[in-house]
């Protein structure tokens, strides 16, 4: 890696590390979706400055080049964030559906109250023949 190139990496893993925990901070970011983030930095820099590291997961992976490695685990690191926001969306499926079903129970309740029964309807119009 030529020393260009390892200083925009370095760079880049710096910011965004520095931007996901400035969103944290601002609370713009949750904590668990700032995991998978610095973690993916985290280990973006270790690889940087441990380039053998990075080659020998290449070797590993039976990839070509540790551009393809890079790919490879962006491509990962996407399918992480999918299954991640699928689990949340299934969460707050269910919880829209329980709090639907909650509120039409409340307003048939509500129905009740506001109306008088037909029984006591029935009764006082009776009480007045």
């Amino acid at each position: 890696m030529t020393p260009n190139q390892k200083v925009f990496a370095l760079t880049v893993c710096i910011l965004v590390f520095v931007i996901t925990v400035n969103m944290v901070r601002k609370r713009r970011l949750r904590e668990e979706y700032s995991v998978l983030w610095l973690g993916i930095s985290l280990v973006m820099f270790i690889l940087v400055l441990k380039y053998d590291w990075l080659v020998m997961l290449t070797d590993l992976v039976g990839a070509a080049l540790p551009t393809t490695t890079l790919f490879v685990g962006g491509i990962v690191f996407l399918i992480l964030i999918a299954v991640q926001f699928s689990i949340k969306l299934s969460t707050f499926s269910d919880q829209l559906k329980n709090l639907a079903q909650d509120n039409a129970l409340l307003r048939s309740d509500l129905e009740q109250l506001r109306t008088p029964n037909s029984e006591e309807h029935a009764n006082d119009g009776n009480a007045e023949v």
